[in-house]
């Protein structure tokens, strides 16, 4: 990385990714990040929730200038093969340089939004760039909750503009994003009900090797839903093999679109040869399916020595499976303002049997208000047909575009002067701490923009190199070009 440009950012892009950061475990990070401002000689502080703020001072011939937020969040999404040995808590991401795209080593990069605390921290140690007075506001748990902005109490910011630099599109400004609402279901199945499968075929179904990415950006590309998948075969097989269920683990993150999962089932031994003629039909047509957008799947099973176990009671399990099937994935609705543009979506995330329950999880998102509580309902009542106890929780608001920001009219001039074209002012489907930034802090005026990424949320995540210049150059402009307040 020594010789990446611009080299003062993956400098400290480097030193961020020594630090582990899981969400909601960024202790390491926000000690990391105080003693880094104190070290500069810099007003530095940490609030109640864990969020860091190090201010820095105008340079000479600007301490007139209206003050501007730098903002970003510490935490990570952690995800690795599951060849890979890496234990997030505790070990440094391994990068390395494919042409011109920075990856990891069989896990999420970190850019995501690593490369914005470095941009920051590049700003707040250099002594040859020109600008106003700049806060610079490192939020925690962006990515399982949003809670360090939650949590931010009003005055924690003092500035007139803020700049958050956590989007994946070089070239794009975004104005706007959706809000969401996570909705649980849990399905009990005690233990006193399960089912023996004495002298039955037992096997672990599973479904891996998907694309997978973030559940708002990347909702609209038509990629499997592993979890989909998985339910969708074990629903087909109920109607043919009298299939029974033992286990399932399928899916992780609230927020990733699942790459694998995997189901333990059992079925009578007449019907061993056909499940496995029936999954081969399967597999053929899922691949025919998303022979694009999923070259990489497999879809197969692995026979499973019988010690014991038991399954989960089959008419409850098949009326699951089926509320399951019927859940919605994907895209709901397309904005009718903004072409091209996710209005409403829901993403099945996860599905695991702990203990007596297989506890359900999902993300509703949307940019029109009322949809969000319209798209959580239809998901509730699809999982409470199957027996399942439904919660939705309070979810985070949206940010609606201002027509007279002067932020982006900043933003959009100066793209312009350095590079010669228009920047395209968009709208993104996934949420942003702007949106509760805006509720704080209403007078905050906001734009969002940052280095090319792709495979976020998943070990494919990878940051396009050039553009991380081409984004640091256009913030230095904007820096030196805020007015006077």
């Amino acid at each position: 990385m020594s010789n990446l440009q611009p080299k003062s950012v993956f400098d400290c892009f480097a030193q961020v990714n020594q630090i582990p950061r899981p969400s909601k475990r960024e202790e390491k990070m926000i000690e990391f990040l105080r003693q880094f401002g104190e070290g500069l000689g810099l007003e530095t502080k940490v609030d109640e929730v864990g969020n860091v703020i190090i201010r820095k001072g105008a340079t000479p011939g600007y301490e007139n200038c209206k003050t501007v937020i730098l903002q970003s969040h510490m935490d990570m999404v952690c995800e690795k093969n599951k060849d890979v040995d890496f234990d997030f808590d505790k070990d440094a991401i391994q990068t390395y340089v494919d042409g011109e795209w920075m990856k990891a080593k069989g896990t999420t990069l970190g850019a995501d939004d690593g490369i914005g605390i470095a941009m920051e921290m590049a700003v707040l140690q250099a002594n040859d760039i020109e600008h106003g007075p700049i806060e610079c506001v490192f939020t925690r748990d962006e990515e399982t909750g949003l809670t360090g902005a939650e949590g931010m109490k009003s005055g924690f910011m003092t500035g007139d503009y803020l700049i958050n630099l956590d989007s994946e599109d070089e070239g794009e400004i975004f104005v706007s994003c959706a809000g969401g609402v996570r909705t649980e279901g849990r399905y009990a199945f005690p233990e006193a009900e399960r089912e023996s499968v004495e002298g039955m075929f037992l096997a672990h179904v599973y479904v891996k090797g998907l694309t997978g990415g973030h559940s708002g950006d990347d909702i609209n590309k038509n990629r499997a839903n592993a979890n989909k998948l998985l339910v969708r075969f074990l629903c087909e097989e109920l109607e043919q093999t009298d299939l029974r269920i033992i286990d399932i683990q399928a899916g992780g993150l609230h927020n990733a679109i699942p790459r694998e999962a995997n189901a333990l089932i059992a079925v009578p031994m007449a019907f061993k040869e056909q499940l496995r003629i029936d999954l081969n039909v399967y597999s053929a047509n899922v691949h025919e399916e998303f022979s694009v957008t999923e070259p990489d799947m497999i879809v197969d099973l692995e026979s499973v020595a019988p010690t014991g176990q038991k399954a989960l009671p089959a008419a409850k399990a098949t009326a699951m499976l089926r509320s399951l099937l019927a859940v919605h994935n994907g895209v709901y609705a397309m904005s009718q303002d903004l072409e091209g543009l996710v209005e409403t979506s829901s993403n099945l995330a996860s599905i695991h049997l702990e203990g007596d329950e297989v506890v359900v999880n999902s993300s509703q998102r949307s940019s029109v208000p009322s949809n969000i509580p319209n798209m959580a309902r239809i998901i509730r009542c699809a999982l409470e047909l199957g027996g399942a106890k439904c919660i939705t929780n309070e979810g985070y608001p949206g940010w609606k575009m201002n027509p007279k920001s002067e932020i982006l009219k900043i933003s959009h001039e100066s793209y312009v002067r350095i590079f010669g074209k228009e920047p395209k002012i968009k709208a993104i489907h996934a949420g942003l701490e702007c949106g509760l930034f805006s509720e704080k802090y209403p007078s905050l005026d906001m734009v969002s923009f940052g280095p090319t990424l792709r495979g976020v949320h998943s070990p494919d995540e990878k940051l396009l190199i050039p553009t991380v210049q081409m984004v640091w150059d256009h913030l230095l402009d904007i820096l030196k070009n805020i007015p006077q307040g």
